[in-house]
């Protein structure tokens, strides 16, 4: 930060409650403060004024009820796949084997059994992440926050990721908060989106999804999904709109 530099807000007035197990998108322009809110809701960034709660209990700071998942993976690069998603419960106290087989089963369950061995190096993007999905439901988390986790996938990679998350979401019951750039994404994974404005960021539209679960692929070609995708794009259009222009004004 530079000296005398003045405090900029960043996130004004955000208000809302977000069910047990529900699975929620973060739809905004670009530096509306998304990342910012996921990173308040995983403790990493202390909101100056209001209270954040998971379960009753308020964030002070990260936790492991709180799983988290980056566009990058930020794997260890130098442990096998198996040790990077057993460290948590490692950490957490569990006895070696136990976390072993903790790591083992979620690695199965997103389908790289095989590659517990591996090192992340040896990996493809998509394997990676699905590593780090693994690993952040290591520790048995009450919510997981992904911050536009297959936003660097090729198109057909990133089909396949979505699906192993709403397979692994439906399996584990947990809260997800999504954040994405990527409106028909957003459609086809949340119960709900939460539309941001232009910095500074509020929710300026709470959407709910309707759309029977499971979702095939051609749910994208459904009347209803091009209708919640039309109100998502009027919003990120004015938005953008207004965030260049107030750039370009000042």
């Amino acid at each position: 930060m530079r000296l005398g530099a003045q405090p900029r807000l960043i996130l004004d007035r955000i208000s809302l409650a977000i069910p047990s197990g529900q699975f929620v998108c973060v739809l905004g322009p670009s530096g509306c403060g998304k990342s910012t809110l996921l990173n308040a809701l995983a403790g990493f960034v202390k909101p100056i004024g209001g209270r954040i709660a998971v379960d009753g209990d308020t964030v002070t700071a990260p936790g492991a009820d709180r799983g988290v998942v980056f566009q990058d993976p930020t794997l260890f690069p130098w442990k096998t796949v198996l040790a990077n998603v057993s460290l948590g419960p490692l950490f957490a106290g569990v006895a070696a084997v136990e976390a072993e087989r903790i790591g083992r089963k979620l690695l199965d369950r997103v389908g790289l059994a095989s590659r517990c061995q591996s090192f992340p190096k040896h990996l493809s993007g998509g394997m990676q992440q699905r590593v780090g999905i693994a690993r952040a439901l290591a520790n048995n988390p009450r919510v997981l926050l992904m911050d536009e986790p297959f936003g660097a996938l090729d198109a057909q990679t990133r089909t396949m990721m979505q699906h192993v998350l709403l397979d692994v979401w439906a399996e584990f019951g947990v809260t997800v908060v999504f954040v994405t750039h990527d409106i028909d994404e957003a459609v086809t994974l949340g119960d709900r989106i939460l539309v941001m404005s232009a910095s500074p960021g509020r929710i300026i539209d709470d959407i709910a999804v309707p759309l029977a679960r499971p979702r095939a692929d051609d749910v994208m070609f459904l009347p209803e999904f091009n209708q919640i995708k039309r109100r998502c794009f009027d919003h990120i259009r004015r938005e953008s709109t207004n965030a260049f222009t107030q750039q370009y004004e000042a």
